[in-house]
């Protein structure tokens, strides 16, 4: 059996935590720069608050129906999540982290157990150790498991937020009442395609002939037809380093000089190094890509990437930052006006099983001095050392005029709780 767990509205359940006056009232969390809704509680969407609505659109509902509006707080959210999905690595052996918000559990082995009780004791340890609440759903297959899931946090009350498709009646129930566009893995134009075809639910797809399935929607969708009629299909991954990581920002203000452009790809390139870092990681290409506001069709304009295969692995923030820096002079062309620009790195290989060259190699002394630098910079805050390729004073900023306090990142931002003198 697998396990498919749910935080329930995540976002806005973070903000609550350390907001129990917020318990009840319409919540929503915007997108970076404050654009659009990315997340609700189900307060907001009674009030017909549509996800990825524009701010400003809604600006009116808002203010009239006196919905609290947050901007985006990662530094909470991800740490919130490294401390919900640690409890539930404390409940099986084997966890898929899908998402910020959800994670796969295998509970193969797990026979003997009652899986009612046990994903209820999950839900309490959760809940009662970090605030968030959780939806569970059970199923012999990951695509059940998503459906189960579905079905959890439909009916709280008649599930209390815990569902298990444990008989063939049950599977067969809940496909006929999944609408086939909220198929796991059914993407906007296969949903219409099917409905075209008067394929309306998720039973009514099982019921399709495998030929077709493998002609329009290749062997990904039969696997996933298999896996809804209970043939365990789709393939179980456990947490593994990121195969590619991007570093990309819009500019705050269009550029023309090179050199402005270059500080900034220097900066993205030094992020990149450190994320590979993190995972023990060392990159064998890089790709830097530059264009200019596609909105503004009163400029001319330009957009370009490049592919740089590295001469040796690095993560060596010095070495990648060189490697960008001649990406770039590639492709740049003066009398345009720039507005975004970004570092993708790829092709990783473990960084102590690295190919060694005949000619050239990466530093060994650079691997030293970044651990001592990312030790110093998680210590005394993001960026406090820089190399000097890269602006000192300047830092990236996103708009952000609805932030709540870091509570559990930073000291400074700690809760503080007022207490009556006895």
């Amino acid at each position: 059996m697998f396990a498919l767990v749910d935080c329930n509205n995540f976002y806005a359940s973070c903000e609550r935590v350390f907001r129990p006056d917020l318990v009840g009232k319409p919540v929503v969390v915007l997108s970076n720069n404050d654009g659009c809704v990315i997340a609700r509680s189900n307060e907001a969407k009674a009030l017909g608050i549509p996800m990825g609505a524009p701010a400003f659109e809604y600006k009116q509902i808002i203010e009239n129906n006196k919905i609290n509006v947050f901007s985006s707080n990662y530094a909470l959210y991800g740490d919130m999540s490294h401390r919900v999905m640690s409890l539930l690595s404390e409940y099986t052996p084997d966890i898929e982290i899908y998402s910020i918000d959800e994670a796969f559990l295998d509970f193969h082995g797990f026979e003997n157990f009652d899986l009612k009780k046990y994903s209820e004791e999950i839900q309490c340890k959760v809940s009662k150790w970090t605030g968030i609440p959780i939806s569970i759903g059970i199923a012999p297959t990951k695509a059940l498991s998503k459906v189960a899931n579905k079905i959890a946090k439909k009916f709280p009350e008649q599930t209390k937020n815990v569902y298990i498709i444990d008989t063939e009646e049950k599977r067969i129930k809940a496909l006929k009442w999944l609408n086939v566009g909220d198929i796991w893995g059914i993407g906007y134009q296969h949903a219409k395609r099917l409905k075209a075809l008067n394929i309306n639910t998720a039973y009514d797809f099982t019921q399709m002939t495998d030929s077709w399935i493998k002609k329009h929607m290749s062997v990904v969708g039969y696997r996933l037809k298999s896996d809804l009629q209970g043939y365990e299909t789709l393939d179980f991954e456990p947490v593994q380093p990121k195969k590619n990581i991007a570093t990309t920002r819009s500019f705050d203000r269009l550029y023309t000089n090179y050199e402005e452009i270059a500080e900034r790809v220097s900066t993205f390139a030094g992020s990149c190094a450190e994320k590979l870092r993190k995972q023990h990681s060392a990159c064998n290409s890089l790709m830097v890509f530059l264009h200019t506001n596609g909105f503004r069709k009163d400029l001319p304009q330009y957009y370009r990437n490049i592919v740089l295969k590295l001469p040796f692995p690095t993560n060596s923030g010095i070495e990648l930052t060189k490697f960008a820096k001649i990406a770039l002079s590639k492709i740049y062309k003066e009398g345009f006006q720039y507005k975004k620009a970004g570092v993708i790195v790829m092709d990783f290989s473990h960084e102590d099983n690295l190919q060694v060259n005949i000619f050239e190699n990466t530093n060994p002394k650079h691997k030293k001095l970044w651990k001592v630098i990312d030790e110093i910079n998680t210590k005394a805050g993001s960026q406090k050392l820089k190399q000097a390729s890269q602006d000192l004073k300047k830092t990236w900023k996103m708009r952000q005029e609805k932030l709540s306090p870091r509570y559990t990142t930073n000291i400074n931002e700690i809760i503080i709780l007022n207490c009556d003198s006895i």
